[in-house]
This record gives C-alpha cells, sequence and structure tokens, in this order.
C-alpha cells in the first residue's frame, strides 16, 4: 500500500478535529476527500503533507513513517502560491533546484512538464500575466516535476469561475492518466469528487472522521459528457445525501 493511516487523531487543546481516520491509499489511485466544514478534509492533508504532526495514530509512505515535508509529496493550494518574480520555467524548474539531479535532467523535467500541462508557449511569462487557471497549472506542474509518490490537491479549482474549473478538471484527469501519479484531492464540491475520483471518501463532522468510501463505477477515460449520465446523478445524489447526513451529525 502506498500510503497508509492508521487511527490519526488530530487535537488543537481541547478540540478533536480529526479522530481515529485509517485510510489506505493504493499506488496511481485518484481520491478524492469530501465533507463538510469542520470536518477536517485540509488539516488531515496537511498532515499527509507532513506539515504538522497527528497527536495520535500514524502515517507512511511506501512503509516509511511520515514525520516531515518531503520531495515524495507534492502540494497544491487553492491560492496556487507560486512565485510572482519567477517565470513560468522558472517557478516549474524551483522544487528541482533542490534535488540532486543534473542540469540536463532539470531541463528535460521542466521541458516536458511545460508540454504535459500545455504551458509551453508560456514559459518566459509571469505570473501576473497568466490567468487563474494558468497559474494553477503552473503550481501543479511545479509539484509533478518533481515526481512524487503523491500528489496533494486542497480544493484547487475552489477560486476557479465555473468555465474554467470544468476546463481545469478535464486536465487534471489526463494529467492523472499521462503520469500515473497517486493524487489525493480535498474538495466541497461533490460534482467535482465524482468526476475525477476513482474513490470518494467522505469525512463526518465533530469530529472528523471516515464516514464513508465509495468507489466511484465510471469510466476510466472521462470527459463533461459524463457528468449526463444517469450513473454520475445517482453517484453524485449518494455522495451528497452522505455529507448532508453526516455534517454536524452525533
Amino acid at each position: 500500500m502506498l500510503l497508509s493511516l492508521d487511527e490519526v487523531g488530530m487535537r488543537f487543546g481541547t478540540f478533536t478535529a480529526l479522530d481515529g481516520i485509517t485510510l489506505d491509499v493504493p499506488e496511481g489511485q485518484f481520491l478524492c476527500l469530501v465533507g463538510a466544514s469542520g470536518s477536517g478534509k485540509s488539516t488531515l492533508l496537511s498532515l499527509i503533507a507532513g506539515l504538522t504532526t497527528p497527536t495520535s495514530g500514524s502515517l507512511a509512505l511506501n512503509g516509511t513513517p511520515v514525520i516531515g515535508p518531503g520531495p515524495d509529496r507534492g502540494l497544491v493550494f487553492q491560492s496556487g502560491a507560486i512565485y510572482p518574480f519567477r517565470s513560468v520555467e522558472r517557478n516549474v524548474g524551483f522544487g528541482l533546484e533542490l534535488l540532486p539531479i543534473t542540469r540536463a535532467e532539470r531541463k528535460r523535467r521542466v521541458d516536458w512538464y511545460l508540454a504535459e500541462t500545455g504551458l509551453t508557449a508560456l514559459r518566459s511569462k509571469l505570473p501576473k500575466q497568466l490567468s487563474g487557471g494558468q497559474r494553477q497549472r503552473v503550481a501543479i506542474a511545479r509539484a509533478l516535476a518533481c515526481e512524487p509518490a503523491v500528489l496533494l490537491l486542497d480544493e484547487p479549482f475552489g477560486a476557479l469561475d465555473v468555465q474554467t474549473k470544468e476546463d481545469m478538471q478535464v486536465f487534471i484527469r489526463r494529467v492523472w492518466q499521462d503520469t500515473g501519479t497517486t493524487v489525493l484531492m480535498v474538495t466541497h464540491d461533490v460534482e467535482e469528487a465524482v468526476f475525477l475520483g476513482e474513490r470518494v471518501v467522505v469525512l463526518a463532522c465533530d469530529p472528523g472522521r471516515v464516514a464513508t468510501d465509495i468507489t466511484v463505477d465510471l469510466p476510466r477515460e472521462r470527459d463533461l459528457t459524463v457528468k449526463r449520465l444517469p450513473e454520475f446523478l445517482a453517484l453524485r445524489a449518494r455522495v451528497e445525501d452522505q455529507v448532508r447526513a453526516f455534517h454536524h451529525a452525533t
């Protein structure tokens, strides 16, 4: 199992944010985490990224305990957080500057991920010259260029307009299929989770815990027309019902 969480808990003083999260994620899977506000989705992602340490339980990646951040996990936030005074090309290559690889390998990876994310023609542009969707592509390309074992996405399309958001959903599915990277994505958008994921895990609130683990039985090859299929609509309704049922449920 690539990523394993065993009875993971997180407390902040007397407040329990997460309680007894046990989750196994196999290599190459696209898993979406959904849940109402307060279910601890982003807290859980932060623990997997190694940005914080759980107060109970354990996390392991490829059998090695997660004790801090590392290049084996790429993280993309809603804001993208790319460097404003670096070109697209230099943003994508930033993480590679910290890895023990040759200059030729660094250039090869930057070129490949620029092409994969449709940014080659924009490589010399600064972030202020890009649209919101393009900036998110840069953030994703930068995370992927380090070739992490897991790509962690924290509501990466939440700030985008509907059209751009759907374009980015199609984009990230294609990149996932092309690279085979394991993806763990937090989203509050149930439709997005069902469209993107092979699996959707619903977190309950107060405290955050796994409520339901749903396999998305839809074709691996998906375009936006999938969202009109009866089986898609039924899955979306099922996940929505679960999110609603476990919103501040006791």
